[in-house]
Parts: structure tokens; C-alpha cells; sequence
């Protein structure tokens, strides 16, 4: 009788596993042991820490590629790359920190009482001022709420347009002001940069590889004779002219393309000097280049690489040009005066990087940007990324992704406000600098043509489109500026046609419609009441300028 009970107990329980694996569709396993449970883990965590060392920076990722929409804010494409490229590096930099730990070490807690006695003393000092009258607060709120005590004797004092220094570009832009003062000039094939030099000369590079320095007053031109570069320099396969012009925070260098397109020329300023050429780090186009101080320069190339430089001493550079060096012409239709071809240039130095890396996850960098407050350099590439390189180390941190992707060409910080601006085919994307997040999306009011040039100036940022036009945007409205007399439009500026060949007339009947120039670069004086603007026919194969003066 026992063994017959047994006998079902087991058929019952068999039936019970089978009916439980057809509900469940998996066998059941063993309850793991604690001891087994710890091994295991521990086992799991070093063959991590393995796999982790193998991997390339590329496989390293924050957030694994998502299914991207154009336009939308599911741009979670976001590339972190470790910070150690090398292993003398980090091993530099350690040593460098804990030298720079032990010399802190002693004098943290004197340097923490005079920080909390200056801020007290700071403090006492703003309130001693403070206004609580209505009037005071509306005027303070009209002038942008700058953070500073208002001072009961003078409503509208100096200080208070001088912290706002684009009141006088609004007034003249809201009021239709500010005119067109047209430049026509012969022969040079669209300006692509250009630099306010003083308050009456501008310097701007044109796609013919052409260095010009044009004086607004009596709009007399003068070239300046391109750098040459030493045999070891191997020029690309076709010329695409001059891209990027910069000067350092002091004013006393000017870089930009040298004669081959994929070098680094650097100027003396004012007289224009040649302090020296950089060669063998880029094998393609010259794109942009940023000042980090008044001795290092980055540029950013066609072939996706970042190169860091840095200028010698000009106390060792060559003897000043003569000035029979230089090629004055007027703005006359004869052209730009006599060849460079009989001209002698002073012998100069030649320069190698201190460091070339190839930007990750990118595809021709098109523009670069030096943040100061952050310390980063910030650039864009034609595949729709944004980079973020650490200035103290130059070493890439992480890449994200532009939620408009094509034709990313330009950009311009705002170090004040903390923004990154990105133009696209149809968009200006405001990012924060801090966490490289979409803060405001501009539409274009002419989309399909491609923004072309932005730069900012107080709190307004200037967009220079590919359909001819220059539109202002108002940071602090969060909309275009308004014009005061039609509240209906805004206050865009519209210049002229300037000169092509072929013809403007020939142009309207190949293309059947009214031709502009795109506004490849522009830029506001220091006193912010001129704005110069440069550029030429939108298409590769047309040939032609446009230089105006808003002023």
C-alpha cells in the first residue's frame, strides 16, 4: 500500500512540473547558494573592468545611438570619450595636479577668510545704494535688469548705457537708420571672413586667396601679399582661397590662410609683419581657426583634424615690409593694381603643431570656438555634431547631436549668457554651454537657402542667410527685433546685388528669379553703430562679390 501511494505521489508530481513547464515555457532552475551568488558577481565585475580597458574610444558610450528625427529634441546621440588618450599624458597631468594640491594645500584655509571678509565687505557695499522706488526698478528692468544698485541721484547715467552696449543698434535698427553704403569691387570672387581692424579698417580673405584691407572712409584697398610656404608643404589637390581670419585678445597678431590653403599664417598687427607659417598638420582645406591666448591658436580643418600651434616670440620675427610691399588701389571697375609676382617677402619662420588629433565621430569641421569661462573649444562639423575639446589638455570630451543636421557651417559663442550658436539649412539652434542642451530653435525666415554666418554682440545675435539678408534676433524678447515703424515686419537689413559675372541680367534669365548674395560673414564695430558685410552668389560656379556698410 506504501509503495502504491509513493508510486502517485510521483505521477502527481511529475504531471504538476510538466503543466507548469507548458503554462511557464522554461524549465526551473535551482535556488544559486550565497557563497556561489558573491563568486559570480565578483567574477562579472573583472571581466568589465577588462572589457572596458579593450574597448576603443568610439565604444564607449554614454547613451547608445537612438532612431534620430529631424528637428525634434530626441537627440540622445551623445558620445563620451575617455580623457586619457595616452598614457604620458595622464601621467603629465597627475603630476602637475598633485604639485598644484600640495601649494594649495597650505594656503586654502587664508585664502577662504579673505574670500568670506571680501564678499561680506561686497555685499555691504551693493545694498548701501539700493533704490526701492518703482521708478528706479522700471528703469533698471527696461535696461536688461542688469544686476548692479541703481543710483538714487542719477536715473540714466553713462554706466547704465555702458553695460548695455546694444542700445544704440537697436535704436538704429528698430528706427531704419542705419543705410546701405555699397562697395563695388571688381575681380575679387566672394569674401568668405573678415575683422574689424579699427574704427576705419576692415580686413577680409575672398575665395581667390586674396588678403585685403579695406580703409571705409576713402574705400582705397590694400593686399596684403600671401605667406609662402617651404617644400615640405604639400598644397591639396584645388584651392578654395581664405576661410578664416582671427585676432588675438591682445591685438597684436593676426591668423589666418597662407598661400597653400591647408597652412597657418600669422601677421604682425598693425604693420602686418610675418611672424610665421604652420605647415604638415592638415592635408585639406583651412576651415577655421580660435585664439586661446595671445600665444596658442587652434585650427580646424577639411580633414577632420584639430591642430593646436604655437606662435614664437615676435620680438625674433622678421623685419617689418617696406611699404612699396603693399598694393594700394581704389575702388575703382579697372581692378586691384599690379601683381604680387615682382614683390619680394621677408624671409620667415616655419612652424610645426604641438599637437595634431583627428576630432572623433565627425566629418569635415567647419567652424571653432574658444570658450573663455569654460576653458573649452567648441566646434561643428558637416555631420550634424557638435564637439567639446578641453583647452587645458586639448583632448576631445564628448560629441552630441545637432537636432538639425545639414549644412552646419557656422557658429559663435556667447560667453556672457552661455550659449552656443549653430546655423543649419533651416534652423539657428541656441545650446547652453554648460550641458550642450537645446535651449531655442530660430527659424529662418527664408529656409531652404542655409544660415551662412552668426555672430553675437550684447543681446542681440545677427543672422546672415543665403537668400541675401541679415535678420536680428532679440535674445532677450526671444523673437526677431521689431521694426518701430511697421510692427507688422521686422528689422532685417537687405543688401545690395554687388558684382557678378555673369551679369545680373544673364543670372535672372538662367536662374528665373531676382539674384542676391549670400552673407557669408559679417561683423558690428566696437562703438555697435556699423555693421560690415561681405559675401557673393550662393552656387560654386558663379563668380562674384557683395561688400556693404550698414552704418
Amino acid at each position: 500500500m506504501d509503495t502504491n501511494r509513493n508510486n502517485r505521489c510521483t505521477n502527481l508530481s511529475h504531471r504538476s512540473s510538466n503543466v507548469e513547464f507548458l503554462i511557464g515555457g522554461v524549465v526551473k532552475k535551482g535556488i544559486m547558494r550565497r557563497k556561489s551568488a558573491l563568486i559570480y558577481l565578483t567574477r562579472r565585475k573583472k571581466l568589465m573592468k577588462k572589457l572596458k580597458k579593450t574597448l576603443g574610444y568610439g565604444d564607449q558610450h554614454l547613451y547608445s545611438s537612438r532612431q534620430f528625427v529631424e528637428g525634434s529634441n530626441k537627440y540622445e546621440e551623445f558620445f563620451c570619450y575617455n580623457e586619457h588618450d595616452s598614457e604620458e599624458e595622464t601621467e603629465k597631468v597627475e603630476r602637475e595636479q598633485r604639485d598644484s594640491d600640495i601649494c594649495c594645500e597650505d594656503n586654502f584655509q587664508l585664502n577662504f577668510a579673505l574670500t568670506l571678509s571680501e564678499r561680506s565687505s561686497d555685499l555691504s557695499r551693493m545694498f548701501q545704494d539700493m533704490s526701492i522706488n518703482i521708478t528706479d526698478f522700471l528703469l533698471e528692468r527696461q535696461m536688461g535688469n542688469s544686476r548692479l544698485p541703481i543710483n538714487l541721484q542719477s536715473r540714466i547715467s553713462e554706466t547704465a548705457y555702458q553695460s548695455q552696449p546694444d542700445f544704440p543698434l537697436k535704436h538704429l535698427l528698430t528706427n531704419g537708420i542705419l543705410q546701405e553704403k555699397p562697395i563695388r569691387v571688381e575681380n575679387l570672387n566672394k569674401v568668405f571672413c573678415s575683422q574689424w581692424l579699427s574704427d576705419r579698417q576692415v580686413i577680409f580673405g575672398t575665395k581667390c586667396n586674396k588678403l585685403m584691407v579695406l580703409d571705409i572712409h576713402s574705400k582705397h584697398m590694400t593686399q596684403i601679399p600671401s605667406l609662402p610656404t617651404s617644400s615640405r608643404s604639400l598644397p591639396p589637390d584645388q584651392q578654395c582661397g581664405i576661410h578664416a581670419i582671427q585676432i588675438n585678445p591682445s591685438r597684436t597678431l593676426l591668423a589666418t590662410g597662407g598661400k597653400n590653403p591647408n597652412d597657418v599664417a600669422v601677421y604682425k598687427l598693425p604693420t602686418f609683419d610675418p611672424v610665421c607659417v604652420g605647415e604638415l598638420a592638415h592635408s585639406d582645406w583651412l576651415f577655421a581657426l580660435a585664439w586661446l591666448d595671445d600665444e596658442f591658436v587652434v585650427s580646424g580643418s577639411r580633414d577632420t583634424t584639430i591642430a593646436l600651434w604655437r606662435v614664437p616670440e615676435t620680438e625674433d620675427s622678421p623685419p617689418p615690409l617696406r611699404e612699396s610691399n603693399y598694393i594700394t588701389s581704389s575702388s575703382s571697375s579697372s581692378g586691384l593694381g599690379p601683381s604680387l609676382d615682382d614683390l619680394t617677402v621677408p624671409s620667415l619662420s616655419y612652424i610645426n603643431a604641438v599637437s595634431v588629433k583627428t576630432c572623433k565621430s565627425a566629418q569635415k569641421v567647419r567652424d571653432i570656438v574658444f570658450n573663455r569661462r569654460l576653458q573649452e573649444v567648441a566646434c561643428v562639423s558637416l555631420n550634424g555634431y557638435i564637439h567639446i575639446w578641453s583647452a587645458d589638455k586639448f583632448i576631445q570630451k564628448f560629441s552630441r547631436k545637432l537636432p538639425f543636421t545639414l549644412e552646419n557651417v557656422c557658429m559663435a559663442v556667447h560667453e556672457d549668457y552661455g550659449l552656443y550658436a549653430v546655423g543649419s539649412k533651416s534652423h539657428t539652434t541656441l545650446l547652453d554651454a554648460r550641458t550642450i542642451q537645446c535651449v531655442k530653435k530660430i527659424a529662418s525666415k527664408y529656409s531652404g537657402l542655409g544660415i551662412r554666418s552668426t555672430s553675437f554682440y550684447s543681446s542681440l545675435l545677427s543672422i546672415g542667410t543665403g537668400q541675401g539678408t541679415l535678420l536680428i534676433y532679440d535674445l532677450r524678447a526671444g523673437k526677431y527685433l521689431e521694426s518701430n515703424i511697421n510692427s507688422a515686419r521686422s528689422a532685417t537689413l537687405k543688401p545690395s546685388s554687388g558684382w557678378t559675372y555673369p551679369d545680373e541680367e544673364v543670372l535672372m534669365d538662367v536662374y528665373r528669379q531676382k539674384y542676391t548674395p549670400a552673407v557669408y560673414t559679417h561683423s558690428v564695430d566696437a562703438t555697435g553703430t556699423r555693421i560690415f558685410a561681405a559675401g557673393g552668389p550662393l552656387p560654386i560656379n558663379l563668380c562674384g562679390n557683395y561688400l556693404g556698410l550698414w552704418h
